[in-house]
């Protein structure tokens, strides 16, 4: 399957400077310095692609050194577009004026954390029942920001497609550059199927460029979302993790060349190739950790990362369990390489309701 410039980027993300149709959601214990820097790894030479930070408070970061804490950590990513969750002026104000000097080149506002304390303080998905509220936060952070907004929303709190549609309507009248729709309710968390007809519906709705988000686990997905909904781009989040080489795959379908270090090589495509690259990148992921994280940091990282990873692999809980022995980089490192000794499956599609 192939892919053309018709298919994606119809509207500019980033005033033009993207010039890929996938990236990576920004995701808590996930979206951190080791796993961009995995990702990017497998880009095709000349990427373009927004990199996210995991969700960054806004009643922290004023009290922060950027680059000091682990969640802000950074190897050059560009262009950056880190996640913001808050609800108030001037924290924002304090916050967004900040990753600005640090390198943002953009700001990304989350309403579609869906957590219990999201809904009780009145950010994250609960922004969503308050349409003008919602509109005046992106529009407060348009304010003070000086680069592109986004939004990452779901579809809502309620089974209620005409006020999603007026929600996003409201966010683009305030100045969002572009949205990304996860189009699960918040109440179904990763539960269900995600209804991407709604972002179609969303997208056709809006002016401003529409990334779509949510069940997107091989490439096989990511063509079905670009072609059934006409969104701009695909955001992807567990499943890139689990398999980076996705933009390996995606840039071969645009005749792109190989990452640099896979010159020559056939890019993963069976069960037991994928399989074996995912050996590969666990063993790259962890000599990044130790790179940029404390043992204990970085272990507590890589455990979480297989734990959100390792359901698309055959025998994932043995994997597991192996390195939950693991006492250090070394050792993890020697549980990873003796267990891909033997081939091992990787299946396209695995249950995301864990």
């Amino acid at each position: 399957m192939t892919l053309s410039g018709n298919n994606y980027l119809q509207r500019p993300l980033l005033n033009g400077k993207v010039n890929f149709p996938v990236c990576l959601a920004p995701m808590v214990g996930l979206s951190h310095v080791a796993l961009r820097v995995l990702v990017k790894s497998y880009c095709p030479p000349g990427v373009q692609t927004p990199w996210p930070t995991e969700m960054l408070s806004t009643w922290r970061l004023p009290k922060e050194e950027l680059g000091q804490t682990p969640e802000t950590l950074r190897a050059g990513e560009d262009p950056l577009v880190p996640q913001i969750l808050g609800n108030e002026e001037q924290p924002i104000k304090e916050s967004v004026r900040k990753l600005v000097e640090w390198g943002a080149a953009g700001i990304d506002i989350n309403m579609g954390c869906p957590v219990s304390k999201a809904l009780r303080h009145n950010y994250g998905v609960a922004l969503m029942g308050d349409a003008d509220y919602a509109a005046e936060v992106v529009r407060m952070t348009v304010r003070h920001a000086g680069v592109p907004v986004s939004v990452k929303l779901r579809a809502g709190l309620q089974q209620d497609e005409e006020f999603l549609l007026r929600f996003v309507r409201g966010l683009e009248a305030a100045g969002a550059a572009w949205i990304t729709l996860h189009p699960r309710l918040s109440t179904q968390k990763r539960r269900g199927v995600a209804d991407w007809g709604q972002i179609a519906r969303v997208r056709s709705a809006l002016k401003i460029p529409v990334l779509g988000n949510g069940d997107v686990q091989c490439f096989e997905d990511v063509l079905a979302m670009l072609t059934q909904t006409g969104c701009d781009s695909v955001m992807i989040g567990r499943a890139l993790a689990a398999r980076p080489w996705l933009m390996w795959q995606v840039g071969e379908a645009l005749g792109m060349a190989n990452p640099d270090g896979h010159e020559g090589e056939t890019v993963p495509s069976t069960e037991t190739e994928e399989g074996a690259e995912y050996g590969r990148a666990c063993l790259l992921l962890l000599t990044t950790l130790e790179r940029y994280f404390t043992p204990e940091d970085g272990l507590k990282r890589f455990r979480f990362h297989l734990r959100m990873t390792s359901g698309w692999l055959e025998f994932g809980h043995a994997l597991m369990t192996i390195c939950a022995r693991g006492k250090s980089y070394a050792e993890l490192r020697g549980g990873v390489a003796t267990f891909f000794v033997n081939p091992q499956r990787m299946y396209k599609r695995t249950s995301l309701r864990e």
